[in-house]
């Protein structure tokens, strides 16, 4: 393939995942509005799977799609992902109830999922040496550039597109247009459909020179259910802690569950030839480092993206523009990270360039620690950008080890399995979260119902005065705004000890695997890739 086409691939690619990355930060905007609109806060638990119900099928789709790039060819997946994203968005968008929303974002997650793994795999198979480094940096690069945007498009989005007045001026109020169109978040979906068509047309002009592909196999699609089935039982069960409602299986029923099928999954994958997750692939020591670094890192993001906007939210009470500038600063800074560390790897090694990424990271979650009420909107941001810069650092050498540990004929299998790992810490950083915030929102919602609850928390001169009273109010207000804080400084504290934790596996990272991979699981064209691949990553280590 020529230089040119090459590139106006990798233009595509990164452009598919640039929209991945603009659909999560742009649903967390919207995010409080869709609640408000269709469930309210009461019912946070349930609509927690806006973002689960994506994030499932978004993490489980993932290693079907770098198994079946290596098998079936990536230009034709990349297109089926794009149409079912889009398929999804309209869906999405035009859901009355949250039951519906949660369905369509299923739905949207199994394109979304596929197209991030695609990039990075296809990325991985146009390029060699320093410039694959480099073109996984572009594709991490375009990934959080999108989730920078997100949040500047998400407002845009909330502010333009309030299309009520105009259709109760022209009688179409209580219209089918008026359910479709109305209130403004339905078009955060919408635009991400027209979207995903037009990187589609690309993708179709720069696609014939693909090569066609060489491995053979089926997709193991029951282990693909096992899997699926063990990571939705273990969030609900993350998200159920603390739930005292007898209607539905408690965290501790839940929790079994889990076990139980994540057995049956472990049982499926050691007696299947070719399985949908191959765990003898994590005894390559350089790849099973990679994937505990993501996996732990991920936790980490998710909870500085959602304590970020909570923060702005509950300890601020602020507005869509300073959540905007704070999670924009947060993409932006792990963009700038991915793309400066695809660079940064021809001058350090990917185990000393995820520990300077990991200490910076944690000096940002450090700052982000100790701000409450009080503190300077800069230094919130300063924080923010020092955890996303860290992150970002980390993101490319820990693909790029992954892919060269197991070699070309399982770039889709590496580049899959990193990011599986990196999402499902971030869907067990955010199924924490939201078991953990909805039992303190509980306890913290009794002194708005209960008086002698209320009148412990008041100081002397305010108890028994009626919760309508001013004063009484504005304390309250005060006091949330520094139990939230003390809340948000402790997550931090825990995503920065997880942090600490990565370093080991980062270091384990920098040592050539002993074991090689078993030839029958990843078999080679002609017997030297798999040996080129860990040629490659030693070089590259």
């Amino acid at each position: 393939m020529s230089s040119r086409g090459r590139l106006l691939l990798l233009a595509a690619l990164s452009g598919g995942a640039c929209l991945v990355g603009v659909e999560l930060m742009i649903t967390a905007v919207a995010l409080p509005s869709i609640v408000a609109d269709l469930a309210g806060w009461t019912e946070l638990r349930r609509a927690s799977w806006i973002v689960n119900g994506y994030a499932l099928t978004y993490i489980s789709i993932m290693p079907l799609a770098g198994r079946a790039a290596d098998r079936f060819g990536l230009p034709r997946l990349f297109a089926l992902s794009l149409i079912s994203f889009a398929i999804g968005s309209v869906l999405s968008g035009a859901a009355q109830t949250l039951d519906q929303l949660i369905l369509a974002r299923v739905f949207q997650g199994i394109g979304a999922g596929a197209i991030v793994p695609l990039a990075t795999a296809g990325a991985s198979y146009l390029f060699e040496g320093q410039a694959r480094a480099r073109a996984l940096g572009v594709v991490g690069a375009f990934t959080f550039l999108g989730m920078a945007i997100g949040p500047v498009a998400g407002a845009f989005v909330l502010e333009t597109y309030q299309l009520g007045p105009a259709l109760a001026s022209a009688g179409l109020a209580h219209s089918t247009l008026a359910d479709l169109a109305v209130p403004a978040w339905r078009w955060i979906f919408y635009l991400g459909a027209p979207l995903a068509i037009l990187g589609l047309i690309y993708l179709w002009a720069a696609a014939p020179s693909w090569p066609r592909p060489t491995r053979q196999g089926g997709l193991d699609l029951f282990g693909a259910g096992l899997f699926t089935a063990t990571l939705a039982t273990g969030l609900l069960a993350l998200t159920r802690l603390g739930e005292t409602d007898a209607t539905f299986p408690g965290a501790l029923e839940l929790g079994v569950a889990t076990l139980v099928i994540g057995a049956l999954a472990v049982i499926r994958n050691t007696r299947t030839k070719d399985p949908f997750l191959d765990l003898r692939l994590l005894r390559n020591r350089v790849f099973g480092s990679a994937v505990l670094v993501s996996l732990l890192t991920g936790y980490a993001l998710a909870t500085a993206i959602i304590g970020a906007a909570v923060f702005v939210d509950r300890v601020r009470y602020a507005g869509p523009d300073e959540q905007r500038l704070v999670l924009g600063s947060l993409a932006l800074a792990v963009a700038v990270g991915a793309l400066v560390s695809g660079f940064a790897l021809r001058i350090l090694s990917a185990m000393w360039l995820s520990l300077l990424g990991l200490a910076i990271s944690i000096g940002g979650l450090l700052v982000l620690a100790r701000a409450d009420a009080t503190t300077d909107l800069a230094v919130v941001v300063g924080g923010v950008s020092l955890f996303g810069l860290g992150f970002g650092l980390t993101v490319t050498p820990r693909s790029t080890a992954a892919v060269e540990a197991l070699g070309r004929q399982a770039f889709g299998v590496a580049s899959a399995g990193v990011t599986v790992a990196r999402m499902a810490g971030m869907a067990v950083g955010l199924a924490v979260l939201t078991g953990f915030g909805s039992n303190r929102i509980s306890e913290l919602s009794a002194v708005l119902v209960d008086p002698v609850a209320r009148d412990a928390v008041l100081p002397p001169a305010l108890q028994g005065r009626p919760l309508q009273d001013g004063l009484v109010v504005d304390y309250l207000e005060r006091w949330a705004s520094q139990q939230a804080a003390g809340i948000l400084a402790g997550l931090m504290l825990v995503a920065a000890g997880v942090m600490v934790v990565a370093v080991i596996p980062t270091l384990l990272m920098g040592r050539p695997s002993r074991r090689s991979v078993d030839q029958r699981t990843i078999p080679a064209d002609d017997g030297s890739d798999a040996d080129d691949g860990a040629a490659q990553a030693a070089l590259a280590l």
